[in-house]
């Protein structure tokens, strides 16, 4: 692996994250849409809507991610991507606005029918974001995009046979790893009767994807003869049997009600598919137009970006941990004791913070190792000073969150 290839790399982690995290936020406004009408249908919508509420904001983390490391690295194919699939990622832009809009205004609805017209809109671009950024991955991968500034046509480079098959797979994948999630979700609610009920749609939600991937390579075998090639041999073969494999364990799971490993299974289902994709492609960026090597930026940005991940990695992914474990385990928002006003909310973690305990010395140490970064990276000029920077301020970020996790803890005794 070379060094242009790092920040391709880490999009296409990135990517992958999106879609598994992300993307069975978009199936649960499928769902919704799904649902019928009456009080069971509003069960439904409810559970989908509360299942996601502490992880929908930070889902879309990774589609920022993704953007901003490929418009930095690769800027020229970035801007050929972006000029000439402007209309599905205007649409796919369209759909993440009205999501959110929908979901702050739900809480303000004061009717049934208020109700019902937010859950409509927010469903509708639940399919409609999915769909369109599937229509952007086709565009790319067939090769219908050239390099230049809108050069590719308009309409034909997302509007064509292995574009809108591969939206309807995102759509269908979406809808598929929502219903494991769900069920999985209302176990852990005891409720019987919504468990059953996405239990049902996952099985069913499954059977339709494989079918849609299944299609999809016929339909790319005709579009995009050289793709397929790729998909069905070497590397590429390899993804897909383990995308298979994945999401007949994840339909067998679900029978067996085993939903925890469930959820893992078809997530690996899922981001088997990128991977098959991105080595398919591989080296090519733009197929036929642009390789990696030739796509990407001047050396000192692809190092810079690289020490930006990995630095950023240090915060971010304890933080999501911290996020999804609280959230899977039904513990957020719990009370430990002692409101946020109270000695025992607010005096208590600054006044541990100070004194000369284990997580007060953790404290301690975060903000020498932020004032030593700082210093090497912005006083100094020179490399060994910047090299010695960049991990300070890693240090900086890992031992800050050690502390406010430790901090977060109710103290003993």
């Amino acid at each position: 692996m070379h060094l242009y290839d790092v920040p391709l790399l880490f999009a296409l982690i990135g990517l992958a994250l999106y879609v598994v995290l992300g993307g069975a936020d978009f199936g649960a406004g499928f769902w919704q849409l799904a649902a019928g009408r009456g009080e069971r249908a509003e069960r439904v919508r409810e559970h989908a809507h509360v299942s996601m509420a502490p992880v929908w904001e930070a889902n879309h983390v990774w589609l920022v991610f993704v953007l901003v490391v490929m418009w930095t690295s690769y800027p020229e194919a970035f801007a050929s991507i972006a000029s000439t699939l402007s209309i599905p990622l205007f649409a796919a832009a369209v759909g993440i606005i009205f999501r959110g809009a929908a979901y702050a205004l739900r809480s303000g609805t004061s009717s049934a029918r208020e109700l019902r017209l937010v859950d409509t809109a927010f469903s509708l671009a639940s399919i409609l974001t999915p769909f369109a950024l599937g229509t952007v991955v086709g565009g790319i991968a067939s090769g219908r995009v050239p390099v230049g500034n809108a050069q590719g046509d308009p309409w034909t480079s997302w509007l064509n046979a292995t574009s809108i098959a591969i939206g309807v797979l995102a759509v269908a994948l979406s809808a598929y790893m929502a219903a494991v999630y769900l069920a999985a979700d209302a176990v852990r609610t005891g409720d019987d009767e919504l468990e059953r009920s996405f239990r049902v749609r996952a099985l069913g939600a499954g059977l339709v994807a494989g079918a849609a991937a299944a299609a999809g390579l016929i339909v790319v075998r005709s579009d995009v003869r050289e793709l397929f090639d790729a998909l069905v041999s070497g590397g590429g073969l390899a993804a897909l049997i383990v995308s298979a494999l994945a999401g007949v364990a994840t339909l067998v799971l679900v029978a067996g009600r085993r939903y925890e490993p469930a959820r893992y299974s078809a997530a690996l289902a899922v981001a088997a598919v990128i991977a098959g994709w991105a080595i398919a492609q591989s080296p090519a960026l733009l197929p036929g137009a642009l390789t990696v090597e030739q796509a990407a930026a001047s050396h000192d940005t692809l190092v810079a970006t690289t020490i930006a991940v990995l630095g950023g990695a240090v915060v971010l992914f304890p933080s999501l941990a911290l996020l999804f474990t609280l959230t899977l385990r039904g513990r957020l928002g719990e009370d430990h004791g002692g409101g946020a006003d109270g000695p025992a909310g607010a005096a208590a973690p600054t006044l541990r913070a100070l004194a000369p305990t284990r997580e007060g010395l953790l404290a301690r140490l975060s903000i020498a190792f932020a004032i030593a970064g700082f210093g090497f990276l912005t006083v100094a000029d020179a490399g060994w000073a910047h090299a010695i920077g960049v991990p300070c301020l890693m240090l900086c970020a890992l031992l800050g969150f050690r502390a406010a996790v430790t901090l977060d803890q109710p103290e003993r005794g």
